[in-house]
Formats: structure tokens, C-alpha cells, sequence
């Protein structure tokens, strides 16, 4: 996995189109501070081929989530969002722009650190 720093996330979000209509295809807790997100996204890197992504969250602070039996309805249009703020990084669902907005999203986590790992569709 490779580390995402705060300097990249706007590339890294951009470069999936936000995540306009992701599928977050599972969630896995692994530790009361370590969890695991696979999305599936176009990449534009790729021709906008969809690719599975795997985000791993370490050194969460907060955390809302959904019931994993719910995750196929949760609707994606807004995207996801990516915040750096207060040397901690937000992931939402939803369009949010700052760790106070973001903590009004339908689920959320808040860590100290994102890793990220690309895999074929």
C-alpha cells in the first residue's frame, strides 16, 4: 500500500472524478484505530476504466459508518470527500469542505493517516 499525503489528495481525488458514483463494495474493522474501505471507481489515469481501490484508515480519531448490509444504497452521486485539516485526514460520503462539515456526512472517518492500494476491477 502506499502512503496518501496531504499534498496529493487533491490530484488523488481529482484524478477519480471525486468519486462521482463509487461503489464502496465493503468495510472492515480491523482494529478499534486500523480500518479498510474497497471502493470501485473510474480511474481517468486509465481511460476512466473502473478499478478496485483499497484505502486503509490508521490512527482514527472518529469514525461513523454504515451498517455493511447497507452499503449497495448508499447513493453516491455527490462523490466522496477527501480533507486535510488539523494534521488529520477526513473521508466522507458526500461533498463536504471541511472536518466540521464532513462530520454531517451520512458516514465518516477521521485518522492520521490513508494508505491506498490499486487492484483490477
Amino acid at each position: 500500500m502506499k502512503p496518501l499525503l496531504a499534498k496529493d489528495i487533491p490530484n488523488f481525488v481529482s484524478r477519480f472524478g471525486n468519486f462521482v458514483d463509487a461503489e464502496i463494495r465493503s468495510q472492515k474493522i480491523i482494529s478499534p484505530t486500523v480500518m479498510q474501505i474497497v471502493l470501485a471507481c473510474q480511474d481517468s489515469a486509465r481511460g476512466f476504466d473502473w478499478l478496485t481501490l483499497n484505502l486503509e484508515f490508521s490512527g482514527i480519531t472518529d469514525a461513523k459508518l454504515v451498517e455493511n448490509s447497507k452499503l449497495s444504497l448508499i447513493n453516491t452521486s455527490d462523490g466522496f470527500s477527501f480533507i486535510c485539516e488539523e494534521n488529520s485526514f477526513a473521508f466522507g460520503i458526500g461533498e463536504y469542505h471541511n472536518l466540521s462539515g464532513i462530520k454531517n456526512a451520512i458516514s465518516y472517518i477521521i485518522s492520521s493517516n490513508i494508505k491506498y492500494e490499486e487492484e483490477s476491477f
